[in-house]
């Protein structure tokens, strides 16, 4: 669990960054996703050093889903609004509600109702038929940016956020099914193309439209599906009899999160490049 903790805190302070240097990023002439915006993020440094803690995260993240089950994983995932709430009131003077305090320590909370509740990792390896279908899901999230960037702004930012976050629940998905480097593994390959889909929605939802309602919409996406896949396909479980706990946990942690989703990006007035 403290891999998936620390991973969360990665991933949280990363998105400060990242959302830093989109805002600040050339605004692109397109109205769908920007693929052009990714390299001119990448010359804005807060955005590298954002990926730089995106690929420790990432790391730790592996670790985390080698040893526990998805579903501890992606409530810990989720838990990053609360560190880049917390990074925001401190780095950037952003000033947090009684409310918002009090959702950090309710996603504090869950966590803990998790760890006390979370069971092994399932030892199933998955079906074929599993691992085709989440190759088919990496490239529909591709395909749900195409069409989610031609929207109109406020479902834009939702459909952009909720395709980002099955992206990155592909990745989650991904990392369990695969062991080792096997080109013949449609898993490996969706986890690089959801992976890669994820990040260009998640930036292109960063600069266009509402980056709260997007950012709901990837915690969303990011814990509901891969906790079910691992549950029903993977053998994820519970310690004995605790079971409605891990649900409680998890429901919490995730309804804290969703509170925070504000804290997907920084106040303007803190965006520079």
């Amino acid at each position: 669990m403290m891999c998936a903790l620390a991973s969360s805190v990665c991933f949280g302070t990363a998105s400060v960054l990242q959302a830093m240097a989109a805002r600040a990023a050339t605004p692109g002439t397109g109205g769908g996703v920007d693929v052009a915006l990714m390299w001119r993020a990448l010359r804005q440094w807060r955005y590298v050093a954002g990926l730089a803690l995106d690929g420790l995260g990432f790391a730790l993240e592996v670790v985390a889903l080698r040893t526990l089950p998805i579903y501890a994983v992606g409530a810990a995932l989720a838990a990053s609004l609360a560190v880049t709430a917390v990074v925001a009131s401190r780095l950037l003077a952003v000033r947090l509600s009684r409310v918002e305090w009090t959702a950090v320590a309710v996603v504090c909370a869950g966590l803990a109702l998790l760890a006390l509740a979370a069971g092994e990792e399932g030892h199933r390896d998955g079906s074929e038929a599993l691992r085709w279908a989440l190759l088919a899901t990496a490239f529909g999230v591709l395909l749900l940016g195409v069409v989610g960037g031609r929207l109109p702004d406020r479902p834009r930012a939702l459909v952009l956020g909720l395709g980002a976050g099955f992206g990155f629940g592909v990745v989650e998905v991904g990392v369990r099914l695969v062991d080792g480097i096997d080109f013949a593994d449609p898993a490996g390959y969706a986890l690089l193309v959801g992976g890669a889909a994820a990040f260009l929605l998640l930036t292109s939802a960063l600069q266009r439209g509402s980056v709260t309602t997007a950012t709901a919409g990837m915690v969303l996406g990011e814990t509901i599906g891969p906790a079910v896949v691992g549950v029903v396909w993977l053998g994820d479980r519970t310690r004995e009899g605790l079971g409605w706990l891990a649900v409680v946990g998890f429901a919490v942690a995730v309804a804290g999160s969703l509170t925070l989703a504000r804290f997907g990006e920084p106040p303007e007035t803190a965006v520079r490049s």
